[in-house]
C-alpha cells in the first residue's frame, strides 16, 4: 500500500462557531499520525475531523483534555500495525506537573469515506476502556489537614469548613439588605462595595464574602430570607482564630499549597457522566506531609494587632527576633489596610529614628564618641538649610549621647555634614536598610538611602528627611541588626532560605554598645520616658515631615530582650502616638 498518494485540505465549521482545518489522505498511516499529532497540539477540531463522526469525537476529545486538567500535557504518536485490516495504534503519554506520567496504547480501525481514509470513531480510540458517556478525571490526593504553625508549634492557619455567600446579578438591588445583615459579622460590609464587585465582573453569581461556620450561624436565617442569595459550602485555609491576621500571612497559603502539592498522591480514572469512577488507570499514594513552620508568634502577633487596633489613624508594627531573624509579628489596623501592606513595603521618611544610622556612621568613622561635646542650639543654619529643634529647644553644649537621647536635630544635622557623601548609605546597608531581601512567602522593601551629593542634602538626610525613606519592616530589620551585632537576614518560613543583594556585615562591637547605651538613655531620660517602666527597653523616637508638614508621621523603634521592632503611626503629628502604641504592645508581653 502506498504511503502517500494525495492530500486534500478540508476546512469545516464545527458547531456553528469554530473553524477546524485538517488533512485528509488516502494513506491510513498519514491519518493515524495526523490524529496523534493533532491530539498532541490540543487541536480538538483537527483530531475530530480525522474521524468518521467528528460531531461525537469533538466533545469526547475536549472532555478528555479538560478532565486531565490544565497542568497536563499530552504527547501522542500513531503508527499502522496491520495494513490488511487497516488498523493502527496510538501511544498516549501524559505528563502532569512535570513529574507525573500516565502511558497507555489504544487501537484505531480505519475506513474509507469519499476516497479518503478516516479513523472509525469509537470512544475506545482515546483509551481501550473508555465507553460512551465516560471521560477522564485527574485528581490530586492532598493532605489539606496540613497546618501552618507559628514558631512555637501552635496552629497559625488550618483547613476549615467555610460558606460562600453569593448574590445573583438579577437581584443586585438586594445588595444593601445583604450588606446590612453581614455587617454584624463584617463591620466594613457595604451595599456599594457589593455593587462594585458586580461592576468588576460578568459572573451571574457574585461571591460577596466567605464566612466561618460560627459567623454563618449568626446570619444564615436572615440571609436566606433575601431573594437572590446563595450559600455554598467548601473548605479553605484560614487563620486559626478570626482575630489572627497579618500582611505576613497573606502569602502563606501559596507556600502551604506548594507543600501539600509536592507530597500529594494522585490518580487518573475513567468516570461516568456523574463523576462516578469506573476504571482506575493509575494511582500514586500521598507521602507524609510536614507542617509549614513559620517564625511568626501567635502571642506577639495578637498583642501587636491589639495595640495598633486601638489607634484610629493608620498604624503598623513590625517585630523581628534578632537571634534568628524570624519575623515574629506584622500588624496593621484597618485604617492602614486601606493602603495595602504598608508595614512591609510602604516607604516613609524616618525622621529622627534615622539618627541611629547617622550616629552609627559617625561612631564607625571615629568622627565622634558618645562623650564628645557638641552644640545643640534651638536653630542652626547649616549649608544654607535652617534646622530647628522641636519647639526650638536649646540645650547648649552637651555630649553626643545626650543629643541623641533628646533628639537634637541641630546636632545631628551638623554631624551628618561632617561625613562623606556615602557614609549614611554604607551605615544603613550594614543595618539592612536599602538591602533587597528575597524572603519566601513574603514581599518586602527595606528603604532607600542614596548618596548625599550636596552638603545641604547630607544635612537633611542626617535627620531622616531629604531623600531618605524606610519601611517599617526595614527599620525593624535595622533594630534587629543592631541587637544582633551584624546584618540580620530576616525569614518567614522555617527551612526556606532568604537571599539578599548584600552580604552580612559584622558591626563594630564598640559602635553597637555605644548605640545601645544611647537608646537606653532615650527611654530613661530622653524623648521616650513614657516607656521607662518597660524593663531593659532602648529605642529612638521620630517625627517625620512630609508634604506641607501639617500632620507629620510618628515613629518609635527599639529593642528589648530578643525583640526588635518598629512602630509607625501615619499622620500621627508627633512620635507620641507611636510611643503609646508601643506601650500597649510591650507591657502585656513583658508583664
Amino acid at each position: 500500500m502506498s504511503r502517500w498518494v494525495g492530500l486534500v485540505v478540508v476546512c469545516v465549521v464545527v458547531l456553528g462557531a469554530a473553524t477546524g482545518c485538517f488533512l485528509r489522505s488516502d494513506s491510513p498511516d498519514d491519518v493515524v499520525t495526523g490524529f496523534a499529532d493533532a491530539l498532541s497540539r490540543g487541536d480538538v477540531a483537527a483530531a475530530a475531523g480525522l474521524t468518521t463522526d467528528s460531531r461525537a469525537a469533538r466533545p469526547a476529545i475536549q472532555s478528555m483534555l479538560d478532565g486531565m486538567g490544565e497542568h497536563a500535557r499530552l504527547t501522542a504518536s500513531g503508527s499502522m500495525i496491520d495494513d490488511k485490516k487497516v488498523t493502527g495504534t496510538i501511544d498516549y503519554g501524559w505528563t502532569i506537573r512535570d513529574d507525573r506520567t500516565v502511558r497507555y496504547q489504544s487501537t484505531a480501525a480505519l475506513e474509507k469515506q469519499d476516497s479518503a481514509w478516516l479513523i472509525r470513531w469509537q470512544p475506545d480510540v482515546l483509551h481501550p476502556s473508555l465507553r460512551n458517556g465516560q471521560t477522564f478525571s485527574y485528581s490530586d490526593d492532598m493532605d489539606y489537614r496540613t497546618p501552618v504553625l507559628d514558631r512555637n508549634g501552635r496552629p497559625l492557619m488550618t483547613w476549615q469548613p467555610v460558606s460562600l455567600i453569593g448574590l445573583h446579578r438579577d437581584h443586585v438591588d438586594s445588595a444593601d439588605r445583604v450588606a446590612a445583615v453581614l455587617r454584624t459579622v463584617e463591620p466594613g460590609m457595604t451595599g456599594a462595595g457589593i455593587r462594585r464587585q458586580f461592576a468588576a465582573s460578568t459572573d451571574a453569581v457574585q461571591t460577596v464574602i466567605r464566612l466561618r461556620s460560627r459567623d454563618l450561624a449568626a446570619v444564615e436565617r436572615s440571609l436566606k430570607a433575601i431573594d437572590g442569595v446563595t450559600i455554598s459550602d467548601q473548605g479553605a485555609l484560614l487563620s486559626a482564630t478570626r482575630a489572627l491576621h497579618s500582611p505576613a500571612m497573606a502569602g502563606l497559603e501559596d507556600v502551604w499549597r506548594e507543600t501539600i502539592t509536592r507530597t500529594a498522591g494522585w490518580s487518573v480514572s475513567l468516570v461516568d457522566a456523574d463523576g462516578t469512577p469506573t476504571d482506575l488507570l493509575k494511582q500514586v499514594s500521598p507521602q507524609p506531609t510536614p507542617p509549614v513552620r513559620t517564625g511568626l508568634d501567635r502571642d506577639i502577633q495578637t498583642r501587636a494587632q491589639r495595640a495598633v487596633d486601638a489607634e484610629r489613624r493608620p498604624a503598623v508594627l513590625v517585630a523581628i527576633a534578632p537571634s534568628t531573624g524570624a519575623i515574629v509579628a506584622v500588624a496593621q489596623n484597618p485604617a492602614a489596610d486601606r493602603s495595602g501592606a504598608i508595614a512591609l513595603s510602604g516607604l516613609y521618611p524616618p525622621g529622627s529614628t534615622f539618627k541611629t544610622v547617622t550616629t552609627a556612621a559617625g561612631l564607625a568613622r571615629g568622627t565622634v564618641r558618645p562623650q564628645t561635646a557638641l552644640p545643640c542650639p534651638g536653630r542652626a543654619t547649616i549649608e544654607g538649610r535652617t534646622i530647628p529643634n522641636e519647639d526650638d529647644f536649646d540645650l547648649g553644649s552637651i555630649p553626643l549621647s545626650s543629643a541623641f537621647a533628646h533628639s537634637c536635630n541641630t546636632t545631628m544635622g551638623a554631624l551628618a555634614n561632617r561625613l562623606p557623601a556615602d557614609a549614611l548609605p554604607v551605615a544603613a546597608r550594614e543595618l539592612g536598610i536599602g538591602v533587597d531581601y528575597v524572603i519566601p512567602g513574603i514581599t518586602t522593601v527595606t528603604g532607600r538611602v542614596p548618596d548625599a551629593d550636596t552638603p545641604a542634602l547630607r544635612v537633611e538626610n542626617g535627620i531622616g528627611q531629604g531623600t531618605v525613606a524606610v519601611s517599617p519592616f526595614g527599620l525593624a530589620v535595622a533594630e534587629a541588626s543592631l541587637a544582633r551585632g551584624e546584618t540580620v537576614t530576616p525569614q518567614l518560613i522555617s527551612g526556606q532560605r532568604t537571599t539578599s543583594d548584600t552580604p552580612t556585615e559584622r558591626l563594630a562591637p564598640d559602635v553597637v554598645d555605644d548605640l545601645r547605651s544611647m537608646m537606653r538613655q532615650t527611654v530613661t531620660s530622653g524623648t521616650a520616658t513614657a516607656l521607662r517602666d518597660v524593663p531593659g527597653l532602648g529605642g529612638k523616637t521620630g517625627t517625620a515631615e512630609y508634604g506641607d508638614n501639617t500632620n507629620p508621621h510618628g515613629w518609635f523603634a527599639g529593642i528589648v530582650g530578643d525583640l526588635a521592632f518598629a512602630t509607625l503611626v501615619v499622620g500621627g503629628g508627633s512620635s507620641e502616638p507611636a510611643v503609646s502604641v508601643t506601650g500597649r504592645f510591650l507591657r502585656p508581653l513583658l508583664s
